[in-house]
C-alpha cells in the first residue's frame, strides 16, 4: 500500500509517538486527520509545537475513543486507520484499572466497530510489550505467552484479543504492531530515560529513580514510527501481530550509567519506594525477537542506543521547561 494521497486518521496523535508517526505521514503526502482528545483549553498536545507549515497540512479533530458515535464521525470516509490511543501510565493504572478498560479495551471497541462499518483498507493497532510480562524466554517472539502483570497489561492483553476476535469473525485487513520500549523527544518525564536525563540536567545529583534490575530493549521513536509505516505499507501484515525491538537488552542501572556518562555528570541514586511496581508486577525482563518484522518488511533499526540517548538529552536540553522534575507523575 501506497500511503501517499490516501486519507489516513491517527488516534493518539497529540502524544509521544502519535505526534512523531503524525509528522512522518505528513511528510510522505499522506492526507492526515488527527484525532485529539476533546478538551476546553483546545489543546492540541505536541501537535502545538509542529512547523506551521506541517500544522496546516492536518485536519486536526476533537473527540474521543469512548465515544462510538464520535469515532463513527471521525472514521467515515478514511482508507487507513492507526490506533495509538491508549493509557499507556502503568503506576496509575493501579490506582484507576476501570479508567483503562474504558478506554484501551471499550475505545479499541469503538474503533474496531467504526473501522468495520466503513470498510476501512487496513487499520494498524498498537499494542505494547508490557503484554508479554517478565520474558520466559529471550529473546521474545511473537508466540510468547501473554502475562497480565499490571492492569494497564492487562486491558491491552483484552484489546489486542478484541482486534484478534474482530479479524477472525469479520475478516477485518488489521495488523497489530507491538513496540517494545520507545523512547525520545516528547516522551513523558513518567518514562525512565527523561526523568534520567531532566533530573541530571536540572542540576540534580540525587537522581531518584525506582528498580535497576529490569532489562527492557530500548528504541528510538523514528525507529518505532517507521515500524509503524513499513507494517501499513506491507500487505502480507494482515492478520499479523508483529514486535518492533531493537532485538538487544540492557539494564535500567546500566542504562542509567550510560546517560549520567554521556551528559558528564556524576550522580548518586536512590531507589524511591512509590516509583517501585508491586513485587509480583514488575516485569524483570524484555528483549525482543524482531525477525518477524524483518521478514514482513523491510524495516530495521537505524539508530542505535547511544545515537538515540544523544538526540534525546539535546531535544531535552532545550524543552526542560516542559518537565517538573521535583514532581513524581505516576
Amino acid at each position: 500500500m501506497d500511503l501517499k494521497g490516501k486519507k489516513v486518521l491517527v488516534t493518539g496523535s497529540e502524544g509521544f509517538i502519535g505526534s512523531h508517526l503524525t509528522e512522518r505521514l505528513v511528510e510522505m503526502g499522506a492526507n492526515v486527520t488527527a484525532l485529539v482528545q476533546y478538551n476546553s483549553f483546545n489543546n492540541w498536545g505536541w501537535i502545538d509545537t509542529f512547523q506551521k507549515d506541517i500544522k496546516n497540512s492536518i485536519n486536526v479533530v476533537t473527540g474521543d475513543i469512548r465515544e462510538y458515535d464520535n469515532m463513527k464521525r471521525v472514521i467515515k470516509g478514511q482508507d487507513v486507520v492507526f490506533h495509538l490511543a491508549a493509557l499507556i501510565a502503568i503506576p496509575y493504572s493501579y490506582l484507576s484499572p476501570m479508567a483503562y478498560v474504558r478506554t484501551n479495551v471499550e475505545g479499541t471497541t469503538n474503533v474496531l466497530e467504526a473501522c468495520r462499518e466503513y470498510e476501512i483498507e487496513k487499520m494498524i493497532h498498537t499494542s505494547t510489550s508490557e503484554t508479554y510480562g517478565s520474558a520466559l524466554y529471550v529473546p521474545i517472539d511473537e508466540n510468547h505467552p501473554m502475562q497480565g502483570q499490571s492492569p494497564y497489561s492487562a486491558s491491552k492483553i483484552a484489546a489486542d484479543k478484541m482486534v484478534e476476535s474482530f479479524q477472525k469473525s469479520f475478516n477485518m485487513p488489521i495488523a497489530t504492531i507491538r513496540p517494545f520500549n520507545t523512547y525520545g523527544p516528547r516522551q513523558s518525564a513518567r518514562a525512565i530515560i527523561p526523568t534520567v536525563i531532566a533530573q541530571i540536567l536540572s542540576g540534580k545529583k540525587d537522581i531518584k529513580l525506582g528498580s535497576l534490575t529490569p532489562t527492557r530493549d530500548f528504541n528510538y521513536v523514528k525507529d518505532t514510527t517507521e515500524a509503524f509505516i513499513k507494517i501499513a505499507e506491507s500487505d502480507i501484515t494482515i492478520g499479523e501481530v508483529i514486535n518492533s525491538g531493537s532485538n538487544s537488552e540492557i539494564s535500567i542501572g546500566d542504562l542509567v550509567k550510560k546517560i549520567s556518562k554521556i551528559i558528564g555528570s556524576d550522580i548518586n541514586i536512590i531507589t524511591e519506594e512509590e516509583r517501585l511496581r508491586p513485587e509480583n508486577s514488575e516485569v524483570n525482563r524484555l528483549w525482543a525477537n524482531n525477525t518477524k518484522i524483518k521478514g514482513l518488511t523491510d524495516w530495521k533499526p537505524r539508530y542505535s542506543l547511544d545515537e538515540g540517548l544523544e538526540e534525546t538529552i539535546s531535544w531535552i536540553k532545550d524543552n526542560i521547561n516542559y518537565f517538573k522534575t521535583d514532581i513524581y507523575n505516576v
